[in-house]
């Protein structure tokens, strides 16, 4: 029985540290300190440990000789590289689920584009972060393909660390949420082109300002 309860709460603790890094709690350069970690969970050290290591072994983190665990920075060429992975996956997500959104789905996902809205407002980058986070994966979730979720998951997993530096810019972060609109408006008429286009046009844009954050 401890053996199981000790995994399970290994496993919280991995999900819990793997979220943090998909939208964006840690920043690029950023070293993990297990111990301040640890006490924000309410959990020991171990479990922390051995969920950086996991997260490490899937090249979300790095461990730096004489340093710890830290949070990679992005080259530009890699950063080019996940753009373009995310345009595929998340495009044809975004395609398949399209169709199979319900009428809670959409009332739904016009929610938390009215929560974005209210975050950009307020420059409430965590705010905006958690619903668009939210939003993107009831779409995503439609398409009723639980491997490319994970795939998604993955590969985000690489930019939200620094999916916070696009609030740097208060002009720019003002238009963060306009392929949002767009993707509504598709997903309303059942526009699965149109709705793939909204997320690509959503990647695309939010690259421009991150891309030139990258090393």
């Amino acid at each position: 029985m401890k053996t199981s309860r000790h995994h399970t709460l290994q496993d919280q603790t991995y999900e819990t540290l793997r979220q943090w890094l998909t939208i964006g709690r840690f920043v690029p350069g950023e070293r993990i300190k297990i111990r301040h970690v640890a006490a924000e969970l309410g959990v020991g050290e171990m479990p922390v440990r051995s969920a950086l290591q996991r997260l490490a072994a899937e090249s979300a983190l790095v461990n730096v000789p004489n340093c710890g665990v830290t949070v990679p920075r992005l080259s530009k060429e890699q950063f080019d590289d996940v753009l373009r992975v995310r345009l595929i996956l998340e495009g044809q997500a975004a395609e398949l689920g399209a169709p199979n959104l319900s009428e809670h789905d959409l009332e739904t996902l016009e929610k938390l584009n009215a929560q974005m809205v209210q975050a950009l407002r307020i420059a409430d980058a965590k705010g905006y972060l958690d619903a668009n986070e939210a939003f993107h994966l009831i779409l995503y979730r439609a398409a009723g393909s639980p491997l490319l979720l994970e795939l998604i998951e993955t590969v985000w997993l690489q930019v939200g660390p620094i999916s916070n530096l696009l609030f740097g810019d208060a002009q720019f972060a003002a238009t963060l949420n306009d392929a949002h609109d767009d993707l509504l408006n598709a997903a309303k008429a059942r526009d699965a082109a149109g709705v793939r286009r909204a997320i690509e046009q959503d990647l695309s844009h939010a690259a421009s300002c991150l891309r030139a954050q990258c090393l």
